[in-house]
């Protein structure tokens, strides 16, 4: 059990992590910024914690970290899909 706590926490401090990189990327900026990293924050504190919730068979959980993960990688899509066509008009 004990190694799966920390796996729990693991998660949980790599999710909010996220917050302090956005907080961080704001301040700089002087305005309200998403960065990049803080999607790839959200699934990787997402996908661990979705693994602490399926061990603790949490349905709650389990349906709020998957609903989530969906959320995130839709916008990583639409990250990787706005460079790439970035990329394509750039070699025009």
């Amino acid at each position: 059990m004990t190694g799966w706590l920390i796996v729990g926490f693991a998660g949980q401090a790599m999710f909010s992590l996220r917050f302090l990189l956005q907080w961080i990327v704001s301040e700089r900026a002087r305005r309200s910024v998403v960065p990049e990293i803080f999607w790839y924050f959200s699934v990787a504190g997402g996908m661990i914690l979705l693994a602490y919730a399926i061990w603790r068979r949490d349905p709650v959980f389990i349906l709020g970290q998957g609903a989530g993960l969906a959320i995130y990688a839709r916008n990583i899509f639409f990250i990787w899909r706005d460079k790439l066509r970035a990329r394509h008009v750039a070699q025009l």
